[in-house]
């Protein structure tokens, strides 16, 4: 018989977006239960932890209490947070995360290779994310793996990850997102399939901004924009600045006749590096080009 997840509850709170729960649920075990965590379970939950402060934006933090002592995969989560803090410094903490990969008595480490297909998927380098994800190992890796090729409009190699995932723990949480994930990149009657996975989500667990977006996602590509809209206003209420949840609600107040100004306002003060914000710097410079031209 397996032993049980001490760190299910955590691990779940984390890939559902619920990381102000994941954080104050870390204190694993309880001593009363008489149960100990092996010493590689304690750097999962510490990871966890970390990682649940750098996606609430607490990057100073990390970096403070993670020293040169520490073991690799907690080194990796500061590297994370370098990346996101400091966006001036990015080659040096790419640097410095290549020469840990090329160490090979710790480079195959799942929660390094985990980081780095992070990095590089914000570095909008999918070849090199991959280099480091592609051979799986763990769900989360295989789940990141559905996320590169989605950005690379490869939603049939997703499906084949998918699949990988679903032999492992068809049930699994990440498995049913990554399944969302598939789902929406497909279209079609897929979405409908999204939304109730994420509907399912709902009603199992608190709701989050990542739950509450994903729904809000599925309502826009089936029309339902009233309903979308009211699912991201949900979200704005439990996190002001979530980046998705604002970049969700410029798109759908264009689409339900709303000025989108205040939201995209405050997306460019709260994340100037979102794809989003780029994209219309990008749109902007171009249409500027051609008055310009046509003057």
């Amino acid at each position: 018989m397996a032993a049980p997840d001490l760190l299910f509850g955590l691990r779940n709170n984390f890939y559902l977006g619920a990381y102000q729960a994941a954080i104050n649920n870390s204190d694993i075990p309880n001593p009363s239960l008489n149960l100990t965590l092996s010493s590689d379970d304690a750097i999962d939950r510490d990871s966890l932890v970390y990682r649940s402060y750098i996606a609430l934006g607490s990057y100073q933090l990390v970096i403070n209490e993670i020293d040169s002592s520490a073991p690799t995969p907690l080194q990796a989560v500061k590297l994370l947070a370098l990346y996101l803090s400091t966006p001036h410094n990015k080659e040096s903490v790419v640097s410095s995360l290549k020469d840990l990969l090329a160490d090979a008595a710790v480079g195959t480490n799942s929660t390094l290779r985990l980081i780095a297909g992070t990095i590089f998927l914000h570095e909008q380098d999918y070849n090199e994310a991959l280099k480091y994800t592609h051979a799986g190992g763990t769900l989360e890796l295989h789940a990141l793996n559905v996320q590169i090729f989605i950005k690379m409009n490869r939603s049939d190699h997703a499906e084949k990850q998918l699949k990988i995932m679903q032999q492992i723990d068809e049930d699994h949480t990440l498995t049913q997102l990554a399944n969302a994930w598939v789902d929406i990149a497909v279209g079609g009657s897929k979405i409908q399939e999204a939304y109730l996975i994420f509907q399912d989500f709902s009603e199992k667990y608190p709701m989050t901004c990542l739950v509450l977006n994903g729904k809000a996602v599925c309502c826009m590509l089936m029309g339902n924009f009233d309903e979308a809209e009211s699912l991201l206003i949900e979200a704005l209420n439990k996190d002001a600045k979530d980046p998705e949840t604002l970049a969700n609600l410029v798109v759908c107040s264009l689409h339900v006749g709303k000025s989108a100004s205040r939201f995209l306002n405050q997306l460019k003060l709260s994340h100037p590096e979102h794809t989003l914000v780029k994209r219309m710097a990008s749109a902007e410079e171009s249409f500027e080009r051609a008055i310009q031209g046509i003057a």
